[in-house]
């Protein structure tokens, strides 16, 4: 372990004065003293700072765990990702057990989950050391929580029958000139096709369950688990993408889990490389860095129930077969959305079995349909209702943008 401590501390500041600690009159002054003791101890070799990396994280996750995410001050992001970076330190500077190493990853993944950005966003650097390190061991040692991929039996997948009249329009690489009248100023749905196929995810790193675990096997994400999130038995867990793979897609005796969050690409640039946002995106109002990119992923049976997103909607389709239907907004009296202001945006109505004696106006909304394949991508005008059934193991990515 000493040479990955090395390759570590030589991603911090060089020396202790270079490291800054500097917060405002909002950070307890007891707070900020135990912080600059785990700064101390770190440039004096000293190996002591575990439990004092461990109070500051304790005093943040509290913080952070107080009231609504939106209101949780930056600053205590900042003091919950340092504690990670201290933790980070004192598991690696003299233990050299592969479990170690990947309790150092779950940490870095922690902190980029819940934490802020600090020193040039060095937890991020050091995971990268620190995957390749555990990706090494696996190779040499065997896989320690790898997935067997080759046993997950493939069942036979029923497509359904989207009649003519009721299919979403499909265009080739339409000009800019061109999506923009005929689709998205009169907020027309469509599906693009072979806009994506240079994406480095279908050429130079095809995604697939082992490409998955390649670069991400070891790192820890949130999964949805249930399938919607609407069900009373709907909640979230902490796994690592090969837990998740294990218990939800190749033995699947768990019932129906879902990675779904706009986290995973700066969470996993490999990941991020390998996608490009749309041209058509630059018709819109903001730049780059107001497009949300999400990444979903997850066995055949989830389930997005009807629903309207706040911006356009590009919904690429990279692995995996989607089921998708649409309905306009001049519609939604028919929609029945729930009343609760959490959910006024999904509607109640369950859209392949609906209730047609508590929910009598839905048969009378007019709507469009498709099976999203890959390489396509849906066009999802601001505001349209969208029911979606995976088919099959799917990754789809899609793009909120204004």
């Amino acid at each position: 372990m000493a040479g990955l401590w090395s390759t570590i501390s030589a991603a911090l500041p060089v020396t202790e004065a270079e490291f800054i600690l500097d917060f405002s009159e909002t950070i307890e002054p007891s707070v900020v003293e135990v912080l600059t003791r785990c700064r101390r101890q770190l440039y004096s070799g000293r190996c002591r700072w575990m439990q004092d990396a461990q109070i500051i994280l304790d005093l943040s996750w509290e913080k952070l765990n107080t009231g609504t995410w939106r209101d949780v001050d930056k600053e205590w992001r900042c003091v919950y990702s340092y504690g990670c970076l201290f933790k980070v330190a004192a598991l690696c500077r003299d233990d050299a057990s592969a479990d170690t190493a990947q309790k150092a990853v779950r940490t870095c993944d922690m902190g980029l989950l819940m934490g802020a950005s600090i020193m040039d966003n060095i937890l991020q650097r050091i995971v990268r050391i620190l995957q390749r390190e555990v990706v090494k061991r696996n190779y040499n040692e065997g896989p320690c929580d790898g997935v067997g991929v080759k046993k997950m039996k493939m069942d036979s997948v029923l497509v359904p029958v989207v009649l003519q009249a009721l299919a979403v329009p499909r265009v080739c690489c339409p000009s800019l000139e061109r999506f923009k009248t005929d689709y998205l100023d009169s907020q027309k749905p469509v599906i693009l096709e072979q806009t994506i196929d240079h994406w480095p995810a279908f050429k130079n790193h095809p995604w697939s369950l082992e490409y998955l675990q390649a670069v991400a096997g070891c790192r820890t994400v949130p999964v949805e688990v249930g399938s919607r999130y609407t069900d009373e038995n709907w909640s979230q867990a902490l796994l690592t993408v090969n837990e998740f793979i294990d218990q939800y897609i190749v033995k699947n005796t768990t019932g129906l889990g879902y990675l779904a969050q706009h986290q995973l690409f700066d969470q996993i640039p490999e990941l991020r490389d390998d996608i490009l946002i749309p041209d058509y995106c630059c018709l819109g109002d903001g730049d780059e860095d107001d497009i949300t990119v999400n990444a979903w992923f997850g066995p055949g049976g989830t389930v997005s129930p009807l629903h309207h997103d706040p911006q356009r909607n590009f919904l690429a389709q990279v692995v995996g077969r989607k089921y998708i239907r649409l309905y306009s907004p001049k519609d939604t009296d028919k929609l029945y959305p729930h009343q609760s202001q959490l959910l006024n945006n999904t509607s109640q109505v369950e859209v392949e079995s609906p209730d047609v004696v508590k929910f009598p106006e839905f048969a009378n909304a007019p709507y469009l349909e498709c099976v999203l394949e890959p390489g396509d991508v849906l066009f999802i005008p601001v505001k349209h209702w969208h029911y979606v059934r995976s088919l099959e193991l799917s990754f789809s990515v899609s793009f909120w943008w204004s």
